[in-house]
């Protein structure tokens, strides 16, 4: 699998797009329409039966991905209007999905018991759809030239509870300057699956700059030599040369996140599944089901999944089995 590097015109447009739309954290999209009472030229605008509006929170990782899916799929529902929140996935489950306020989370982890029983509480129902697959990028200032991979063990010595404060305390041979840690917010699903796939039992250092937008890591990232972040690959994907992606060895020496990396499985143990989480009750909705079906279509779209917006498209196998599960909800919701 390559990445699109050297995409025509209409992708670059797209990726730029997109890196855009990460900073703003917000996405509110709808088809062009036209003003035709008596028909105008003859043409609809591309408009049809399906209208009404589609509310989504969640992850900040998801969040590009989902914003593409929808200014797609806007553009052939023109009274469709889709509006996304980047809140984190555990802010989205917990302040907007789990108490009926969305019609979608997506989360960059599964959702979780506390989760699954506020969501019971309210009466709200879900299916649990796979998006994509994601490479979790640590990233340092592309000035960094001392650098360029970290150990597991290294890695969790950074970000730990009670974590190193100097770099040369991660490795003699780096520098004796203060680290400068910028991350995830304990909102974040990206937060809950670094603890889980790095840190474990140690916990997370409160010592850091927390945020949900990817955007304002990068940004301190690039502010500093000697500062270091963590993100979803996107983000590094659409913008490669603000930043210095790391390689990270699990003990079989330094692999850097790639999608080719995360597709293969070499890249461990930071790459991990991506989902969006449709309310079942809101599937009874027609506009809300067929854009459940053409996000799930989407899944497997190479071109708009890895090459516009940087992640691993899902396989046609998943593709089939999650519009199975899909379906399912579908009836299940409007019987």
């Amino acid at each position: 699998m390559t990445s699109s590097h050297d995409a025509d015109s209409k992708g670059i447009t797209r990726r730029q797009s997109l890196a855009t739309l990460a900073g703003a954290g917000t996405l509110a999209v709808a088809g062009c329409t036209q003003s035709t009472e008596d028909g105008g030229d003859g043409s609809d605008g591309g408009s049809d039966a399906l209208s009404g509006s589609i509310n989504i929170a969640g992850s900040s990782t998801v969040f590009p991905l989902m914003s593409a899916i929808a200014e797609d799929f806007a553009a052939e529902h023109d009274q469709v209007s889709v509006d996304i929140s980047s809140t984190g996935s555990g802010g989205g489950f917990s302040n907007y999905f789990c108490v009926g306020d969305t019609d979608f989370n997506n989360a960059s982890r599964e959702i979780q018991p506390a989760e699954e029983e506020l969501c019971a509480e309210n009466d709200v129902e879900y299916v649990e759809l796979v998006a994509a697959t994601d490479a979790l990028t640590v990233v340092v200032n592309p000035e960094a030239d001392w650098i360029d991979h970290l150990t597991v063990e290294e890695l969790a010595q950074i970000w730990e509870s009670d974590p190193v404060q100097t770099w040369d305390e991660v490795r003699d041979e780096f520098p004796n300057e203060e680290i400068e840690r910028f991350g995830a917010a304990d909102t974040s699903g990206t937060y809950d699956y670094f603890i889980e796939s790095v840190l474990e039992e140690r916990g997370h250092t409160s010592d850091y700059q927390a945020t949900e937008q990817d955007n304002s890591i990068a940004q301190g990232v690039t502010g500093s030599e000697y500062a270091i972040g963590y993100f979803g690959f996107a983000y590094y994907f659409q913008n490669p040369d603000q930043l210095k992606a790391l390689g990270i060895d699990d003990g079989n020496g330094p692999v850097e996140p790639s999608l080719e990396t995360a597709s293969s499985g070499e890249y461990t143990p930071l790459s991990r599944p991506l989902f969006t989480y449709p309310s079942i009750e809101s599937l009874g909705n027609d506009h809300v089901a067929e854009f459940a079906r053409y996000f799930v279509t989407q899944t497997t779209n190479e071109d708009l999944i890895a090459g516009d917006v940087g992640y691993v498209p899902a396989t046609e196998e998943t593709q089939e089995e999650q519009m199975e599960t899909l379906e399912d909800a579908i009836e299940q919701a409007q019987e």
